[in-house]
């Protein structure tokens, strides 16, 4: 790796980062495979969840296939700059990393649940990287909106830690951090493998269960 690859795989700081821009980009309002809001407001009773797990545009489809997910979009979040676009994110220079917000119904599917798709849907030992995706805007996170959600996110890496150690896969590097500001993505990576169904996807599991909820699994599609 040179070391442009390098400096692209460390954080910036807030000192350092990309200034950005204080309008955001035009995004649609509704999703492209199901016409439901990406963009708030959302109807009464439902939660969202924020995500990253590499290259947005595979987990965004595992979570718009998953009952009880009301929508998804695909953006950024844990760093610094104000709207980034996807080129600035790209670069390293922003410290935030791929993302999906999720919409859910948690009468249908708790955030436990989400979770568990979550973790067993990437592999989270891999730091700065996923699979050859190499650079902080691929690392796994998991930005939580309040206590619940953390002490939620938490428990369940203690218990997947455990189970991806006994496997002998290496020990979890998910950030797991209050979310600050989501910034939606550009219009062309929304649900962006509906529109191009055999476009790049670069996600994949460990192969390894994660003993938490009931056992949720995305819908086949």
């Amino acid at each position: 790796m040179g070391l442009f690859g390098r400096r692209k795989s460390q954080m910036v700081t807030a000192d350092t980062a990309l200034t950005g821009r204080p309008t955001p980009l035009r995004v649609p309002t509704t999703h492209h495979v199901n016409g439901h809001r990406i963009q708030p407001p959302f109807p009464d009773g439902l939660a969202t969840a924020v995500f990253g797990m590499g290259c947005f545009w595979g987990a965004e489809r595992i979570f718009w296939q998953t009952s009880g997910v009301y929508s998804t979009a695909v953006g950024y979040a844990g760093g610094f700059t104000e709207n980034p676009t996807y080129e600035e994110t790209c670069s390293g220079r922003t410290g935030h990393t791929e993302v999906v917000l999720v919409v859910f119904d948690p009468a249908q599917v708790s955030y436990e649940q989400l979770l568990k798709v979550f973790w067993e849907s990437h592999d989270p030992t891999q730091g700065m990287r996923q699979g050859n995706d190499r650079g902080t805007q691929y690392r796994s996170a998991v930005y939580y909106a309040d206590d619940a959600q953390r002490e939620t996110a938490e428990a369940t890496a203690t218990v997947y830690g455990g189970a991806l150690r006994a496997a002998r896969r290496g020990e979890i590097t998910t950030e797991i951090a209050p979310l600050g500001a989501f910034y939606h993505a550009e219009d062309y990576h929304q649900q962006y493998l509906a529109k191009v169904p055999n476009g790049y996807c670069g996600i994949g599991g460990t192969g390894v269960a994660c003993p938490v909820g009931t056992g949720v699994r995305p819908d086949a599609g």
